[in-house]
């Protein structure tokens, strides 16, 4: 089990099973997490204003009957995006939790300051998770302003041009950045 890491034996404590992790690797875990709990910030603003959107009864700028948006829309974008913002709220909970974690444990041992004492496993694990609630916000924000396009632009069904265009965009820029962060995220952690 200890040979499969890559850390020095050194770093291992024989009573717990836990990894001392220099603080300068723990430092980059503590800015990783940082980064995806600015990260989701931002997209729940983006969630709030989405939801501010939202109006019953609302006309595109289509002009064209058959091209507005029914309550149905609506009711999914509502649902899109408290359900994307469980996700953000998910992620970031869980990363700030692992922070806390490691800040209290690198201020505990006074004698060991440059050492945190930590369950990789769990890290990595949680780490993991907050990655996939991030994911998981993205793709049903995504879906969400697909939902606002529609409202705001004209249903695609009625071939909208303007809003075909839109929805293509986003789908095709997110995605991609979706791939590219699962990617990078996967890479990590198997090497």
């Amino acid at each position: 089990m200890e040979g499969s890491e890559s850390y020095p034996k050194e770093y291992y404590d024989q009573e717990t099973r836990r990894i001392a992790l220099p603080i300068s690797t723990t430092t980059v875990h503590v800015q990783a997490l940082d980064g995806l709990v600015n990260v989701n910030s931002l997209f729940t603003i983006a969630v709030f204003v989405g939801l501010s959107l939202t109006t019953q009864g609302q006309s595109s700028l289509e002009n064209k009957a058959n091209c507005n948006a029914g309550l149905d829309v609506a009711k999914r974008l509502v649902v899109f995006e408290v359900v994307s913002f469980s996700f953000f709220l998910f992620s970031s909970l869980v990363a700030q939790g692992l922070k806390l974690a490691i800040n209290l444990i690198n201020s505990k041992n006074v004698d060991d300051e440059f050492r945190a004492h930590i369950n990789i496993k769990v890290l990595r694990f949680g780490m993991l998770g907050s990655a996939c609630g991030s994911v998981m916000g993205c793709l049903f924000l995504m879906l969400s302003m697909i939902n606002v396009i529609q409202i705001r632009i004209g249903l695609l069904s009625c071939g909208s041009k303007s809003a075909i265009h839109a929805v293509a965009t986003l789908v095709i820029l997110v995605s991609s950045a979706l791939v590219v962060y699962i990617s990078i995220t996967v890479y990590a952690f198997t090497h």
